[in-house]
């Protein structure tokens, strides 16, 4: 959830809730960073953490085997969407918001919504070259849609209260749609190591077990990709 300023024009009582946008400040301090946090900031800051548990359980799970890490993995990108869901209501709280802190928010995302749930995908199952390829493409088409954005989003038409009316393309936090199928998955035995990943295992070129294995499942990942970055797909903002 980017925090941003509101669009001008919005009357005097708009102009009291909206957070203030703080520039960072940049001194010789040695803690200079930490002094241009904010409350919000800190709270965006918990995302992230929440991702990279999620993506260091996923690899304690290759490692180990163990259930509980993998359960730990899967719940951990939900923790974080809270965390990003609060760090809007803290910032409206504090009448306070930051340039940094829109940093912190889109790089959390990221972590969270964007490497935690390829990391768990390849730990269920989608391990072949051409199943990284789409989960790759999926990480760097998170990665340009938070950056355009950050870039557009003065652009996009406002609301009464300052409010961005919709999203171009899907947000990413709604990869947790795909935790979700994933836990089902998991719920199931649906993984590698046990029933296998459903849909199966198709070669497009080559021998088996070559370069040419893709799970068709995967193509899913590149379909979100895809909806992510979309220029003409609208989501309303809720």
């Amino acid at each position: 959830m980017t925090r941003g300023k509101a669009s001008e024009g919005n009357g005097a009582a708009n102009e009291q809730d909206t957070p203030v946008l703080r520039q960072y400040v940049d001194t010789d301090g040695h803690f200079s960073l930490v002094r241009n946090f904010r409350l919000a900031d800190l709270v965006t800051i918990m995302n992230g953490v929440c991702g990279s548990l999620s993506i260091f359980s996923s690899a304690q799970y290759l490692v180990t085997n163990d259930d509980d890490y993998l359960r730990w993995a899967l719940a951990l990108p939900l923790a974080g969407l809270m965390f990003d869901f609060l760090d809007g209501k803290v910032a409206r709280w504090r009448k306070s918001t930051s340039l940094l802190g829109q940093e912190l928010d889109s790089l959390a995302d990221l972590i969270s919504f964007g490497v935690a749930p390829a990391v768990l995908a390849f730990v269920v199952g989608l391990r072949t070259y051409l199943d990284t390829v789409c989960l790759t493409g999926f990480i760097c088409c998170g990665l340009a849609r938070l950056a355009r954005f950050n870039a557009t989003v003065a652009l996009v038409p406002k609301d009464a209260a300052g409010k961005t009316r919709y999203f171009e393309g899907l947000p990413i936090p709604s990869s947790l749609t795909l935790v979700a199928m994933l836990s089902y998955w998991v719920r199931r035995g649906w993984i590698e190591g046990k029933d296998g990943v459903p849909g199966g295992l198709v070669t497009l070129w080559g021998a088996s077990g070559g370069r040419g294995d893709i799970h068709p499942v995967s193509i899913i990942f590149g379909l979100w990709a895809a909806a992510m970055v979309s220029k003409t797909l609208r989501v309303p903002k809720l």
